[in-house]
């Protein structure tokens, strides 16, 4: 690990800037602690790309996503925490005071370090998907799927988080298209059983999803209008359009934890471990908090939790 510029002394180094992150510099600058926060290639995290959030507590009406991360950093900034744009590249997490570097060669050294670098949703790679996030192309069906209520949606996907967002999208859409490329699903038997028992629920086999097709554009934006969706066995540009208004993209989610990769305890998937009700990691003075260590709810405001548990057992590990 080589560091070329300015050396940093901090209490409490914060990696990552979603909620998880922001909350741990709140808590942990209100007690007192300084505190940096490394703010990452995407500074707020997945909320950045997130339109209306009507689930996190506070706010009356729907608050975009950008703006709920906007008021979260001047919140912490207001308390006392210092918010640096930039990305840690190497860390030392050998023994304490901990090394970390950034992409700029400086060096910030750490009694603790609270990582919450997230995790981000696996997209398919197809034509229209990134122009129309936020637009009808969503990643998370608790998130999103309340502003489809009547509609006809679809989900592409086969295991258990694919079934799963499909039967919640029954709470809302009036028709819900599951699009899965092979001609059974990964999913436990129980969810199979649920899914196929649900009338509001129609499987499309043996198919994958070759573009994400816009309409026409009002005022400057563009919404999603249906998907191109082709059989594993026509030809590759074929297929036709299914119209629905929202489709949801559930092949999984990637956390964010190469930097710490033989580093930490993880599990197979890349989430890093820590112990139970708390935010510990293996090692003493490193805690992880929000989607980097949890893949079963992966909200905003349980991210947010974490973050607090992750200041609060800083705070007890160095007072």
């Amino acid at each position: 690990m080589k560091a070329t510029g300015t050396e940093f002394l901090t209490r409490v180094l914060i990696i990552g800037s979603g909620p998880a992150g922001l909350t741990a510099a709140i808590y942990a600058a209100r007690a007192g602690l300084k505190s940096i926060v490394l703010a990452g290639s995407q500074k707020g995290g997945q909320l950045m790309i997130t339109t209306d959030v009507e689930n996190y507590p506070g706010f009356e009406r729907a608050i975009m996503g950008p703006e709920l991360m906007r008021q979260m950093e001047l919140q912490a900034q207001n308390v006392g925490a210092e918010i640096k744009e930039v990305s840690a590249i190497d860390c030392n997490l050998d023994s304490r005071p901990f090394e970390v570097v950034d992409d700029r060669g400086e060096k910030y050294i750490a009694e603790a370090i609270i990582i919450a670098t997230g995790a981000v949703a696996r997209w398919l790679g197809v034509k229209g998907e990134k122009e129309l996030q936020g637009a009808g192309v969503s990643a998370c069906a608790t998130c999103d799927g309340a502003f489809f209520k009547n509609q006809r949606v679809a989900v592409v996907g086969g295991g258990n988080t694919a079934v799963e967002e499909a039967l919640f999208l029954t709470r809302h859409a009036e028709k819900v298209f599951l699009i899965h490329r092979r001609d059974k699903l990964r999913a436990e038997k129980i969810l199979q059983d649920k899914l196929f028992a649900n009338k509001k629920i129609e499987m499309v086999w043996d198919s994958v999803v070759e573009e994400m097709v816009a309409g026409q554009e009002e005022g400057g934006i563009a919404e999603l209008v249906g998907v191109r969706v082709r059989k594993n066995n026509e030809a590759v540009g074929g297929g036709s359009v299914l119209e629905v208004s929202g489709v949801f993209v559930a092949i999984g989610h990637s956390p964010e934890t190469r930097l710490f990769r033989d580093k930490i305890e993880m599990d197979s998937e890349g989430y890093i471990i820590t112990g139970a009700d708390s935010t510990r990691t293996n090692i003493e003075g490193v805690f992880a908090a929000g989607d980097v260590k949890d893949k079963v709810f992966r909200q905003a405001v349980t991210a947010a939790g974490l973050g607090c548990m992750a200041a609060l057992e800083a705070q007890a590990l160095l007072d």
